[in-house]
């Protein structure tokens, strides 16, 4: 790491703040939502075949795979997103 000194304003330094208190919140936010819909796509594999929907969708999608273990479905984040 690279040891030196910046000068920005007061409001830009406030801004900045603002923002990664924004990211934190829009995170667990996510983390959430990501939790509510495992338990929606669990609850819905559990009421009729939906596996080859769910082939579909992995095939289709670039920013995660959806993976039924047991009866439960976890959202994977693939790595390239």
């Amino acid at each position: 790491m690279v040891k030196g000194s910046v000068t920005i304003s007061i409001d830009d330094y406030h801004a900045l703040i603002d923002a990664g208190s924004n990211y934190l919140q829009l995170k667990d936010k996510t983390i959430l939502a990501t939790k509510e819909l495992q338990v929606f796509l669990s609850f819905l594999c559990s009421r009729e075949d939906m596996s080859k929907y769910i082939e579909e969708f992995n095939r289709q999608s670039q920013t995660c795979t959806i993976i039924i273990e047991d009866g439960k479905a976890r959202i994977q984040i693939n790595e390239k997103a």
